[in-house]
């Protein structure tokens, strides 16, 4: 069977010139893996826009309503990072519902993917760096809503702390959330997950997956998920802007794989995320990106 991913790519929105956010990986992403052969194109689907109902399942209706109507103050637009517009709320609502499709069919199927989401820094009432709605949030409260999972683990690999997602679950017995991160970078006020592992700057391949494969055995067993979430950020790589580790892109497949594997091994469904990445160079984000989608397609 082919792997199933899920792209809102075609819904794009304005950015200022110079804004640092890099919007276009995704069309280049979602291209590419195509054009490279990873997917049929029959297998790269156009999400559905997440309703109000199901985005309220996780955050307040007045934040929503702002949202919807671009009445955010100054401040809660700069804590966003994005200039309001109509076409971004489009944008982050079918994000959304690319993370929900992909968890239901990861639950059929044993793996999908969504070409986008992992906005981890989303709270319930308010965004921030770069997250509008908190899209694997949403997609957990869906699930249960529907009856088709209870208990999940949420493995954050972005090099950023999921201070958003671990808000929203904190003090859920039924949701393990572990991110592992850099301790020194952004967001600077740290909200608890499960388990964490906060890591220095420059961190590079061995240590790193030193630690993630201490890490995942006694998590898997503790959080006896009916689902895992995987954040595969590609902000680990050396040459991310933003990120302050020093990963190597095969020390980010050799995670992957690690995580996948691990999962699969135990019939765990896996439901991929790509989170962030702010190469330098915006041809390596997307190649860690595409690295992601390579090692997936192997167990789907």
């Amino acid at each position: 069977m082919s792997l199933s991913l899920w792209s809102p790519a075609a819904w794009n929105y304005p950015l200022p010139p110079g804004h640092r956010f890099p919007v276009t990986k995704y069309t280049l992403l979602a291209e590419r893996v195509v054009t490279g052969g990873l997917v049929d194109p029959s297998r790269l689907h156009a999400p559905d826009a997440a309703t109000d109902d199901a985005l309220r399942l996780v955050h307040d209706a007045a934040y929503l309503r702002a949202v919807r109507d671009g009445s955010l103050d100054a401040a809660a637009i700069r804590r966003l990072g994005f200039p309001w517009s109509a076409a971004l709320v489009e944008r982050a609502a079918r994000a959304v519902g690319g993370t929900v499709a992909a968890a239901r069919h990861a639950l059929t199927h044993g793996i999908a993917m969504n070409l986008a989401g992992g906005t981890h820094h989303a709270f319930p009432g308010h965004g921030e760096g770069f997250c509008v709605f908190n899209d694997v949030a949403v997609a957990v409260r869906a699930l249960r809503d529907e009856r088709l999972a209870r208990r999940v683990a949420i493995i954050d690999l972005d090099v950023h702390q999921g201070n958003g997602t671990h808000a929203i679950f904190a003090g859920d017995n039924d949701t393990y959330t572990f991110s592992m991160h850099g301790e020194k970078n952004f967001p600077f006020r740290k909200v608890p997950g499960t388990l964490d592992i906060g890591l220095p700057d420059r961190t590079t391949d061995e240590p790193y997956l030193a630690l993630l494969a201490d890490a995942l055995p006694p998590l898997l067993r503790t959080a006896r998920a009916d689902i895992v979430f995987l954040l595969a950020g590609a902000d680990p790589h050396e040459g991310d802007a933003l990120g302050r580790l020093a990963l190597s892109f095969d020390g980010l497949r050799r995670r992957d794989r690690m995580v996948i594997e691990q999962c699969r091994d135990i019939g765990l469904p896996v439901a991929i995320v790509i989170a962030g990445g702010y190469g330098r160079n915006i041809d390596d984000t997307v190649a860690v990106h595409l690295g992601t989608v390579a090692i997936a397609r192997e167990f789907a």
